[in-house]
């Protein structure tokens, strides 16, 4: 009879513990992105995961993957949504193929002039609410993170308006940048990023837009003899989740992975201006590309030829939208 009572004991002994133990085990969250692990984004993703496990204490742990390692670029936004990978942060310009046209307000040119302006929109109510333009496609938006603002190269200086005409310029798909290009009077080619290389080196291009980040990592100074810093355009990216996902959380995870996000947020854009600013320096000390920084003369003549691309696409975009943004920063085109 002491025996019998004594395997029971172990019995609900060992299930306790078994149920311990299970309890313990961390929920994770796959977090996948399609840049190496030192590149801004990579590092702020890696900065998130130490937060995530320092806040929860353990409770939560997130599993990075760099440089499409788990998913590539046109699989990824698929995968959050069916739950196979927890967390993304594309750039902000993938949200227009899942239907969510008012993203393609971030690709009109000037529509920021500074960081200033841009974390007015993007950290305030207008930002909060294009992020949850997407939870009806099972996306819950978290925050958006710099890469920095682009400016043009070419293999001809380009100080005024008329040195734009008729260059063939690489843009990333988009239909706001490609009637970016016709406004400037070049010639827009659509072209993946990984062959912006060698489309430059042979020719096949004559220029393109970039964060400098982007242009000197690549070694696109090495074959582009001018560089034009007209910081006419942004390129950021937003943090998303699986909505199923993160409704699911306990109240208190959510709230320490908000917590961790804020931090990482800041770290990211931090990090994202420093090494655009090191970059220039870096481009410029390489002495095989010509750096001209435009007078406010010459970027007033650019604004003015590339504002009619806000009037074109504004009603496609949202008119609404458009004009918030507008008074946020204390755009004028009246003053133009």
């Amino acid at each position: 009879m002491k025996l019998k009572r004594y395997s029971t004991l172990m019995v609900l002994a060992l299930g306790l513990a078994f149920g311990t133990a299970q309890a313990a085990d961390p929920i994770i969250i796959k977090f996948s992105h399609v840049v190496a692990a030192g590149t801004p984004k990579g590092k702020a993703a890696d900065y998130f995961a130490k937060l995530v496990g320092e806040k929860t204490q353990g409770r939560v742990k997130v599993e990075v993957y760099h440089n499409s390692t788990l998913y590539k670029d046109k699989e990824e936004m698929e995968a959050l949504q069916m739950g196979a990978v927890q967390m993304l942060a594309p750039s902000l310009s993938k949200f227009r193929p899942l239907g969510v046209k008012e993203f393609e307000v971030f690709d009109l040119p000037f529509i920021f002039d500074d960081y200033t302006e841009l974390h007015r929109v993007t950290q305030g109510p207008i930002g909060k609410s294009l992020l949850n333009k997407l939870e009806p496609k099972g996306i819950k938006g978290l925050a958006y993170w710099d890469n920095g603002f682009k400016s043009f190269s070419a293999n001809r200086p380009l100080h005024e308006l008329a040195d734009y005409k008729g260059l063939k310029m690489r843009i990333q798909s988009s239909k706001v940048l490609d009637a970016q290009m016709r406004a400037l009077g070049t010639i827009p080619q659509v072209m993946a990023f990984s062959e912006v290389y060698q489309a430059l080196q042979t020719g096949v291009v004559d220029g393109t837009e970039n964060p400098i980040s982007n242009l000197y990592t690549q070694k696109m100074h090495e074959v582009q003899k001018h560089l034009s810093l007209t910081n006419h355009g942004y390129l950021g990216y937003g943090v998303i989740t699986n909505k199923k996902f993160w409704d699911g959380l306990p109240a208190d995870v959510r709230g320490q992975l908000e917590g961790a996000m804020t931090e990482a947020t800041a770290y990211a854009n931090k990090i994202a201006k420093e090494e655009n600013d090191d970059a220039l320096a870096a481009v410029r000390k390489s002495g095989k590309t010509r750096v001209y920084t435009p007078s406010n003369a010459d970027r007033q003549e650019l604004k003015r030829a590339l504002f009619p691309v806000h009037k074109v696409f504004a009603s496609s975009i949202d008119e609404t939208l458009v004009q918030s943004i507008y008074k946020e920063t204390g755009f004028d085109p009246n003053k133009l």
